[in-house]
């Protein structure tokens, strides 16, 4: 199966990644920057993530990732999902390429025994984790069930409620740049895109997920009671929308079939 490194932004470069900061040596730099902006007045991507992160291990008083296969990958039988890939697993872990700006030819950006066969320094709360499509679609029933997986609650209804709600307000996006024309169709939950508007084909408003920086794709959608995951390995050459992801969304509308 293809594992892949989940939520990282795109902007960041693969070699800069994980962060080289312990959990306390972030937070100890973070404290020294003055504010980009009074609370509440925009949003700003990713770095929220690792400070919760962090609070979430503090709390919990282990690491984040044993914080996280206890609550959420365990429960939910993500037998493939971690910060890193160990040695019995590695040959199922392929190269990660991208488009070498130079010659226009595909390239290896991060060989399968490259960063990801290493426990990070940092495990980050906004990226930074391997998984396989399938310990993916096992998340999205969850959450598309409201927290449930089987018999077992593993979030409650009212935490999946608010996680998967556009949380801002007109005044925040128009402040808050992102992906040109992002806020015409979509919000943000704590931690993930929200359709608000629907404009092709795919994805019901109420639709919620992300994008991964590696051509992933990962959203639900409860009003046709559907989790679509797809898996690739390839950076796309801009922070553009890659094609295989609006084909791959087309294809799995067109064929629902009531």
């Amino acid at each position: 199966s293809p594992i892949h490194r989940a939520q990282i932004e795109a902007r960041l470069p693969l070699a800069s990644w994980p962060f080289a900061d312990t959990p306390d040596e972030l937070m100890k730099a973070l404290g020294a920057l003055p504010l980009v902006s009074q609370p509440g007045e925009r949003w700003l991507y990713h770095m929220s993530g690792e400070i919760l992160g962090v609070l979430a291990s503090r709390v919990s008083g282990k690491p984040l990732g044993a914080f996280l296969r206890q609550r959420i990958f365990e429960p939910l039988g993500m037998k493939d999902t971690a910060f890193s890939v160990p040695e019995s697993k590695l040959d199922r872990l392929p190269p990660c390429y991208c488009t070498d700006h130079a010659t226009g030819k595909t390239a290896v950006q991060d060989e399968a025994r490259g960063l990801f066969a290493r426990a990070p320094v940092f495990e980050g709360g906004a990226g930074g984790l391997v998984s396989t499509a399938d310990d993916m679609l096992a998340f999205g029933r969850m959450m598309l069930r409201g927290g449930w997986y089987g018999r077992d609650r593993v979030l409650s209804r009212t935490s999946v409620a608010v996680m998967t709600t556009d949380q801002l307000t007109a005044e925040q996006k128009e402040t808050s740049p992102f992906f040109p024309h992002f806020w015409d169709t979509c919000g943000w939950g704590l931690g993930l895109g929200v359709i608000t508007r629907r404009n092709d084909v795919g994805r019901s408003p109420g639709t919620f997920g992300w994008d991964g920086a590696f051509g992933t794709s990962c959203w639900i959608d409860p009003a046709e009671d559907l989790v679509g995951v797809l898996m690739t390995q390839r950076a796309p050459a801009t922070l553009a929308y890659p094609a295989i992801i609006g084909d791959f969304w087309t294809a799995v509308y067109q064929a629902i079939d009531d």
